[in-house]
């Protein structure tokens, strides 16, 4: 029993085949994913598919990369979809500071407004993290945000950020990086980290794991993201598998 908390089956590289995409998620013991839309185009995708599949969540929330399109209507139009029972978080939201396509301060305000409405709306929310780690923190800690708490996606901090994310009420979501050999922080993180404090995730179709780096990534391959957490741990692939999934069933607030 496996939960993918980050999946972009709402993304076009599944435009052909999404069919056959979930029924191999189902053959691998895949019992939940989360889809998460980031931007106008992806989020009525997102509640599309939730709505179509029982096993298949929505996080519905504005990408830091696009953070100078949205608009207060976006705004509110998430606040809207907040209410919907198929979505279970805010997200993914955060900063980008690789891509310069949104001004930092501009990210900085949209992070600050959508932390605001998911306490009004009391969802836990989703973070994107490209070099911007302090001001990630900075801003969930001046903004309360461990009232809500959520998910460090795809994490590649180090230890001791993961620490402080954990101390604000966040858990450490890993994904195919963890599985790279070269990959010695997510590796570190996945061994240090308390199991209660973990997730795993694929963020289809990005970031395929080993053996399938460079190719697209669906939620079958979470698997192979549990496999390398259990050896890091050297814990049985069930154990990692069955706490994973109560953490995010307890943080989603699923069954």
């Amino acid at each position: 029993m496996l939960f993918d908390t980050h999946a972009h089956l709402n993304a076009e590289q599944f435009d052909e085949d999404i069919e056959q995409v979930i029924e191999r998620a189902k053959e691998a013991e895949v019992s939940y994913i989360v889809v998460v839309g980031f931007d106008g185009v992806t989020i009525p995708k997102a509640i599309e598919l939730a709505e179509a599949y029982d096993f298949i969540y929505a996080a519905v929330g504005w990408h830091p990369v696009d953070a100078i399109d949205m608009t207060d209507e976006h705004l509110q139009w998430l606040e809207e979809l907040a209410a919907h029972p198929k979505v279970v978080a805010l997200g993914e939201m955060g900063l980008d500071y690789y891509w310069d396509k949104s001004p930092k301060d501009i990210q900085q305000e949209v992070f600050r407004k959508q932390i605001r409405l998911a306490k009004k709306v009391r969802l836990p929310i989703i973070i994107h993290n490209r070099e911007a780690t302090q001001d990630i923190v900075d801003i969930l800690r001046e903004e309360d945000a461990f009232e809500v708490g959520g998910i460090m996606h795809c994490f590649s901090g180090s230890v001791e950020t993961a620490m402080q994310c954990i101390e604000m009420n966040f858990l450490i979501s890993l994904g195919g990086p963890v599985t790279f050999k070269n990959a010695k922080k997510p590796k570190e993180v996945a061994a240090e980290i308390p199991m209660e404090k973990l997730l795993i995730e694929t963020d289809c179709p990005y970031l395929a794991p080993h053996p399938y780096r460079g190719k697209r990534n669906e939620p079958s391959y979470v698997s192979l993201v549990a496999e390398e957490i259990a050896r890091l741990k050297e814990l049985s692939y069930e154990e990692v598998a069955k706490i994973t999934t109560e953490n995010a069933k307890r943080l989603f607030g699923i069954g």
